[in-house]
């Protein structure tokens, strides 16, 4: 595929924008993501174990056997594990791997460092979660050179600032940078321009539509569509039939490498939550509603500290069988202390239960915020009373700690 440059990041290497078309000058996406996040932080904080099988997922409340895996290494990937598989399967699968518990605060930190490396180029940063991120550098090309110019040099920051590596696509549309980021990892940088879309795309699987799961993947075999090149090629109206205008045309101007969605920069959260795999299966409910005390106290401190109130309160628990059940309920109030919170939350978890299975995670999350401290028919006096009792527990626990102070109730 002469039209794609791979780039490592290795000086010397051409690549580069094409010339635009003088009527409509293509836009320039980059799709940035760090490699392997959680884990390569993990081994940069901790020398010793750079190289190695490292699984970072186990229970912080103990048992390299709980919880699921958040990131692996690619050393750890040579087993076959990956992302969202539980860690009593990783662990079958490379007992010698190195298991360590998240540190969410730490990689929270190296994703904001992150972030204000990729916002030197563009204010048109839209985060897709906390390692990854797209950006629209069209207008950047002037002050900064062309696509290719500007990823490596984000590459070069996030190596040298934070000792990270990142795997960057570069292309006329957010789909085809996505698939480009993902095909050379680690450490990649694929250059797709806009005349070498077609040969890039034409032999992929056709797995790499976005939102083909196994039910649309298997019907598009049924059409004779393998590779992307092979949807393109069928006519628009056997491919409506067998999945319905809408999502049918979604996946055809993928296929011909249409997308015209723009970057959308979102500076706001859309929600805030706290779960916990227990160290063992759970069948006693008092524990279990005791930790998602806690875990509404957290939920609610953060949302304090973020400066927002939320009103659609969320509760999830799983079962020893893997069995994801949620609940959620809106306030007749945006809310962010305990008491308005947790009376909800117990109850969406005892709505939720059945009682037939012992419980393995159980979490909390609030959403539909707004900025606290706006004004609601349903702020009572004793609502107003509850709200500056919350704030005097803040400032204790920011000055003493955490166990400081804590709510008795449960």
């Amino acid at each position: 595929m002469p039209a794609i440059n791979h780039d490592g990041g290795a000086a010397g290497k051409r690549g580069g924008d094409p010339e635009a078309p003088r009527d409509a000058p293509p836009r320039t996406i980059l799709h940035v993501d760090l490699d392997a996040f959680y884990a390569a932080v993990e081994m940069r904080e901790q020398p010793a174990i750079a190289g190695k099988p490292v699984v970072v997922g186990a229970d912080p409340m103990g048992g390299r056997g709980r919880g699921v895996v958040a990131a692996a290494s690619y050393a750890a990937r040579q087993f076959g594990i990956r992302s969202a598989m539980p860690i009593s399967q990783a662990y079958r699968r490379c007992p010698t791997a190195i298991f360590l518990r998240p540190r969410m605060e730490l990689y929270a930190r190296e994703s904001r460092r992150f972030l204000e490396i990729l916002a030197r180029y563009t204010d048109l940063i839209e985060p897709i979660s906390i390692d990854e991120a797209f950006l629209d550098v069209t207008a950047s090309r002037a002050l900064y050179g062309d696509g290719t110019t500007i990823a490596r040099a984000i590459k070069a920051a996030i190596q040298s600032e934070q000792r990270l590596t990142a795997s960057i696509g570069v292309a006329p549309t957010k789909f085809v940078a996505k698939i480009a980021s993902e095909i050379d990892k680690p450490d990649g940088l694929v250059v797709v321009p806009p005349g070498g879309v077609d040969a890039f795309l034409r032999p992929l699987p056709v797995e790499r539509l976005w939102g083909a799961g196994s039910k649309a993947v298997a019907r598009l075999h049924r059409l004779g569509a393998h590779t992307i090149g092979d949807l393109a090629a069928i006519g628009d109206a056997r491919v409506v039939a067998a999945f319905g205008e809408s999502l049918g045309q979604h996946f055809l101007d993928l296929a011909r490498g249409i997308d015209p969605r723009a970057v959308t920069p979102d500076h706001e959260r859309k929600s805030i939550g706290r779960e916990s795999t227990f160290g063992e299966d759970v069948a006693d409910r008092a524990v279990v509603e005791r930790r998602l005390f806690e875990l509404v106290e957290e939920v609610a401190q953060r949302m304090r500290r973020a400066g927002v109130v939320g009103q659609v309160v969320t509760v999830k628990f799983r079962t020893a069988e893997f069995v994801t059940v949620t609940r959620r309920e809106t306030l007749p109030a945006a809310a962010d202390t305990v008491e308005a919170l947790w009376p909800v939350a117990r109850t969406l978890l005892r709505r939720a239960d059945d009682h037939a299975h012992a419980v393995r995670l159980v979490g909390v999350s609030l959403s539909s915020f707004s900025a606290a401290g706006q004004l609601s028919l349903f702020d009572t006096p004793l609502r107003q009373k509850q709200a500056r009792l919350a704030r005097a527990i803040d400032a204790v626990t920011k000055r003493f700690g955490a166990r400081a102070i804590r709510h008795g109730g449960g």
